[in-house]
């Protein structure tokens, strides 16, 4: 496994100079830094340990203008030399770049009290007994704090050791597996074009493969590869990367965006955080105040809302949303820190809780469930048991709700690898608390969200019963309408695959219905179906049109015409143009005749029908275009043929 080792401290106290007398690498590549003896941009080097290992270095600027470069380069290291001059001792950028280490989660670390060549004894004494106190109640309280020289080389070795001591006592980081390299810079060199460099925060990439720069999904291909300005096929997380990339220029990629592969990340201008007021904050935070927002090496404006309060004072913890101008890429359980404009320092940062989260609506009347579902997941991200990822995979299917989610979404609004992701799934599957509703897309849904789905369907069913209750069943399309709005198609399939699989709907050939949906007619309608019954019974051939067979039965068309539905839908009418309706045994006649026409006939012509049934026009055009209809008789010029000949 890889690591970084990153600087921090207050301008002027060393930290280049130290990492060029331990590693032979000057960090300040400008013209300008050389000029004015001032990192400005981050630096990069490496450490070989005397296992072998090639520790990465990123040297951060010092000066407090620059200390947005100095959170771009913090971002994704493992461990942290605070560097302080042994002469000045602790100074506000020392304890800034402390604050904005916390807040990005680095967890290991030591002090190097450099210049100490400049102080006697009893100075240095006192100063490190004041660096000690400084340290309490953060993150590298009792740490080793070593005193060195980079000009003297004094104490290097016992760094070199410490270091070498501390990189292989270093925890394995629990991070995703998604290849994620945020990019902090942008250059072209002749013969090979576009080069991006970055910190590895998260998975693996190889050469010759496509990538994309996000948020924008620009499409690229990375050609060659570079670790420590060396080749390589494959760079992974924790290590210094180079990639070279075709189709795009250096105007197209901006320091912020991420390389990542293609499908695997989603922009989102809401994230859900889980923010910390530092207790040194000079301010407190505002419901709805801009602040400058620092993600990876992105460096944008993020206007802060909070749920529960109006404001977050020094030292306090909420749930809040942060809105972007332009959408931002991010995974789940990131760290980002917020710094204020004035006085321009960091106030407050924290974990990501969701990066592409549900809609929060102060009116939504499932804003308190989704609130407290994502303070579940809050307390959910940082737990690792199988039992736990389980539940954080169902959480945020929960919080899906009825969109459910891929596997790749689900990839990032977890922050699982893949292996710990599928195997989460699988036992929510065996236990029936989610399932599967497209296996080719390899998309989920939680069961619960799943069963209000069934419910809605089984609602809309009978819906559509009582709206036409002489109807015995209903189209698909019609039942799919109203509670399947916005969902996959493959969603909706797997719904009614499943209610019918369950007997809770009955299919009866291309109509659904209920189980248990019987016709029952009113005594009203009972007569009216009678009376319809007999007067095309009586009719014959020579059936009446619609108005003089209401006359004749005295309803209006609004009460006969559920009555002729459900007499055609049950196959007792057959219905023809204008009105026209045949008792199905003499259009089984129509068609018996028909039928032998055509055992010694090649043609039927209207003439010929009107020879073999003596109608008029209006019955045998009639007739003849609902032959066509039903595929019994085909048109050719104007003549028919039958088309099973």
């Amino acid at each position: 496994m890889s690591f970084i080792l990153g600087t921090a401290g207050h301008i002027d106290h060393g930290k280049t100079s130290l990492i060029r007398a331990l590693t032979g690498i000057n960090c300040d590549r400008l013209d300008e830094e050389k000029k004015r003896g001032i990192t400005i941009e981050l630096g990069f080097a490496w450490l070989d340990l005397p296992d072998g290992q090639r520790l990465g270095i990123v040297d951060v600027p010092g000066h407090e203008r620059f200390v947005k470069n100095m959170v771009a380069g913090a971002a994704g290291i493992d461990l942290v030399m605070l560097v302080i001059a042994a002469d000045e001792g602790v100074m506000p950028q020392t304890r800034e770049h402390l604050d904005i280490c916390s807040l990005l989660g680095i967890r290991q670390g030591f002090v190097v009290l450099n210049k100490c060549d400049l102080v006697d004894e009893d100075w240095l004494h006192l100063v490190t007994e004041d660096v000690a106190n400084f340290l309490q109640d953060t993150f590298l309280e009792g740490c080793p704090i070593l005193p060195a020289s980079a000009v003297s080389g004094q104490g290097l070795e016992e760094v070199r050791a410490t270091i070498a001591s501390m990189v292989h006592n270093l925890p394995g980081q629990n991070r995703t597996d998604l290849f994620r390299l945020p990019v902090d810079r942008i250059f072209s060199l002749r013969g090979f074009g576009t080069i991006v460099t970055g910190t590895i925060i998260s998975g693996r990439i190889e050469r010759d493969r496509d990538a994309v720069i996000m948020p924008r999904g620009l499409a690229t291909h990375v050609r060659t590869l570079q670790r420590h300005e060396e080749p390589t096929e494959e760079a992974r997380a924790g290590e210094r990367c180079a990639a070279n990339l075709q189709g795009l220029d250096v105007a197209d990629i901006h320091r912020g965006d991420v390389l990542a592969l293609p499908g695997t990340l989603f922009p989102s201008d809401r994230w859900i955080v889980h923010l910390d007021c530092l207790k040194s904050s000079p301010m407190q935070l505002r419901n709805r105040t801009e602040l400058h927002f620092h993600h990876g090496t992105l460096e944008s404006l993020a206007r802060v809302v909070f749920f529960d309060r109006q404001e977050l004072k020094p030292g306090e913890s909420a749930l809040a949303e942060l809105r972007f101008a332009t959408p931002a890429v991010a995974v789940a359980g990131d760290r980002c820190v917020l710094r204020a404009s004035s006085p321009l320092r960091a106030v407050a940062g924290g974990s990501i809780v969701s990066p592409l989260p549900p809609l929060l609506r102060a009116k939504d009347p499932g804003r308190a469930e989704k609130l407290q579902l994502l303070g579940r997941l809050c307390d959910l991200l940082q737990r690792q048991s199988p039992e736990e990822t389980a539940e954080r995979v169902e959480t945020i299917l929960a919080l899906r709700d009825r969109e459910g989610a891929s596997h790749s979404l689900l990839h990032v609004l977890s922050g699982l690898t893949r292996r710990h992701l599928d195997r989460a799934l699988q036992q929510l599957s065996s236990k029936h608390r989610a399932l599967c509703f497209d296996r080719e897309g390899n998309a989920w849904i939680g069961a619960q969200a799943f069963d209000r789905l069934c419910e809605a369907c089984l609602a809309r069913a009978k819906e559509l019963h009582d709206k036409s209750p002489l109807q015995s069943g209903f189209a698909r399309t019609a039942l799919e309408s109203g509670w399947s709005q916005g969902l996959a198609p493959k969603l909706v399939a797997r719904v009614l695959e499943s209610m019918l699989a369950q007997g809770r709907l009955l299919a009866s050939g291309e109509f659904l219905k209920l189980p248990g949906h019987n016709i029952v007619l009113s005594p009203a309608q009972q007569k009216i179906c009678q009376a319809l019954r007999s007067l095309y019974a009586e009719s014959g051939l020579t059936p009446p049109n619609l108005r003089d067979a209401l006359d004749r039965v005295h309803a209006t068309e609004k009460e006969a015409q559920s009555i002729y539905k459900l007499l055609v839908a049950q196959g007792e009418l057959v219905r023809m143009r204008d009105g026209i309706f045949y008792a199905r045994e003499h259009f089984d006649t129509v068609v018996g005749k028909v039928r032998q026409w055509f055992e010694t006939h090649d043609d039927l012509t209207l003439a010929d029908l009107k020879t073999l049934l003596g109608l008029s026009r209006k019955y045998l055009i009639a007739l003849l275009e609902y032959l066509d209809q039903e595929k019994i008789t085909v048109r050719i010029g104007d003549k028919r043929q039958f088309r099973s000949h």
